[in-house]
């Protein structure tokens, strides 16, 4: 697996209308616009009504939240940090695959010098609205 990734080239394939359709992210494509992003710079790379996938570069983290409505699969292209899942604590690094059931709460801090890169699979769609915050406890 970590043969695959470090070669990283990404394929997505849709399917529509009885068509097959791919989309190829070659390593040097996945880069943010701008290296200038206060924290986190999201990158979409395909959206349709089954799934949306975005590259995410993650500095610093992400604050505690869960999403109502879809599932979230996350693939570490690079750094280290650690991610919250439910009530476990998880070093995540390149290679690493995480599964995020709906629902479940879930954060990450980046505890590389470099950014958390990450792909994220997202299915149904996200369409911004399920993501629902959670209070962090004193």
């Amino acid at each position: 697996m970590r043969g695959l990734i470090k070669t990283l080239t990404l394929i997505l394939f849709l399917v529509a209308g009885g068509q097959v359709h791919a989309q190829v992210y070659e390593g040097k494509q996945l880069v943010p616009d701008s290296t200038d992003f206060p924290n986190v710079y999201v990158k979409a790379l395909h959206s349709d009504t089954f799934s949306s996938t975005y590259a995410i570069w993650v500095k610093n983290g992400v604050k505690p939240h869960k999403h109502v409505l879809h599932t979230e699969v996350i693939t570490v292209l690079g750094g280290k940090g650690s991610m919250t899942l439910g009530s476990e604590v998880k070093v995540i690094k390149k290679g690493d695959v995480v599964v995020i059931p709906q629902g479940t709460v879930h954060a990450v801090t980046t505890t590389s010098k470099k950014p958390l890169v990450v792909i994220s699979v997202q299915s149904p769609k996200f369409r911004g609205k399920d993501r629902i915050w959670i209070k962090e406890k004193k």
